[in-house]
C-alpha cells in the first residue's frame, strides 16, 4: 500500500464531497511528481503521516483521552477500581509482564494514552520495520531478556512504540539504533527504507505486558535493508529506553527489555 497523501496544511471552507476528493487527488499527484533529488540513492528515506488517514484509526484516537498521573502510585489508584484485581495483580509478578511504573514511564513519556474507560483501553501507535537481507530473509526477534530476568517469546519483526509527533520515518530510525545499535558500526549510513513498502492497520487484544488491561495497536509497518547485521543469530543491548525522563529512579524500577534474541527467517514464512 503506497502511504497516504499529506493532510493540508490549512483547515479547508466546508465544501462537497466530489470537491474534497479532486483537491486531494491533485494534491497527491503534485507531491508524487516532485522528482528526488537526494544524491546517495542508497539511504533513501521517506516521510510518512503520524496517522495514517483511516476512519478507523482516526475514531479510535477520537475516543482516548490524555491523562496526567503525578506518580505510579497515582495511576495504581486509577487503575485499580477499573481493572479485575486478579489481572492487575499479576503487573510485574507473572512471568513476562511489565509493572505499574512500566505503564507510568510510557504515559510520562507520551508513548501510551489512557481512555477513561471500565476497564481502560490502552493505545499505542507503533512502528514495526521488517528488516530483509538480499536472500530474502526477515529478521524476526525470537525472544527477550527483561530487566527482572524473565524471558518472554516475541516471534515478530522489529517493533517500537512511537513518540509524540514523530514521524514514520524518524521512528523507524530510532527503532533501529535502539533495538541494533549495539552491533552497528557508530555514525555509519547503514540504513534505507524500501519504497512504497508502507502500510497501517489497527489491531484490538489484550495487552500480554499488563494482563487485563485492552489495548489497542496503531501498526505502521515499512520494509527496510540494514547492513553490518551477522548472517546468523545473534544478540543485541537495548540502549535505556527512557534515558530523556529525569526519573532515575522510577526508570529503574520498571520492568524493561535489556537484550533482544534475533533469527533470519524466509519472508514465505511470515505472516502479513
Amino acid at each position: 500500500m503506497s502511504p497516504p497523501p499529506p493532510p493540508s496544511l490549512t483547515k479547508p471552507h466546508p465544501t462537497s464531497l466530489s470537491d474534497f476528493i479532486f483537491s486531494a487527488f491533485s494534491l497527491f499527484l503534485f507531491y508524487s511528481s516532485t522528482p528526488n533529488s537526494n544524491p546517495n540513492p542508497k539511504r533513501r528515506f521517506f516521510k510518512f503521516p503520524i496517522m495514517p488517514l483511516t476512519t478507523t484509526a482516526s475514531n479510535k484516537i477520537s475516543t482516548t483521552n490524555h491523562h496526567h498521573f503525578a506518580t505510579p502510585q497515582s495511576l495504581s489508584d486509577w487503575l485499580r477500581p477499573r481493572l479485575p484485581s486478579d489481572s492487575f495483580a499479576a503487573w510485574g509478578t507473572t512471568p513476562g509482564t511489565k509493572n505499574i511504573h512500566s505503564l507510568w514511564l510510557e504515559l510520562a513519556d507520551g508513548e501510551t494514552s489512557l481512555a477513561d474507560s471500565t476497564p481502560p483501553v490502552r493505545t499505542v501507535e507503533v512502528v514495526v520495520v521488517r528488516v530483509k537481507d538480499k536472500k530474502n530473509r526477515v529478521l524476526i526477534e525470537s525472544h527477550q531478556q527483561l530487566s527482572n530476568g524473565d524471558v518472554r517469546n516475541r516471534s515478530r519483526p522489529l517493533s517500537e512504540k512511537m513518540k509524540p509527533g514523530e514521524t514514520v520515518e524518524a521512528a523507524v530510525v530510532r527503532a533501529v539504533k535502539e533495538e541494533l545499535g549495539s552491533i552497528l558500526e557508530k555514525d555509519a549510513e547503514f540504513m534505507r527504507i524500501v519504497p512504497d513498502s508502507y502500510s497501517s492497520k489497527v489491531e484490538e487484544r489484550v495487552s500480554v505486558s499488563y494482563p487485563g488491561l485492552p489495548a489497542c495497536y496503531i501498526l505502521h509497518t515499512v520494509d527496510a535493508f540494514v547492513d553490518g547485521l551477522p548472517e546468523g543469530e545473534f544478540c543485541t543491548e537495548e540502549q535505556d529506553e527512557y534515558q530523556n525522563l529525569d526519573e532515575k529512579e522510577r526508570c529503574e524500577l520498571a520492568v524493561s527489555c535489556k537484550k533482544h534474541f534475533w533469527k533470519w527467517v524466509d519472508s514465505s514464512d511470515i505472516s502479513s
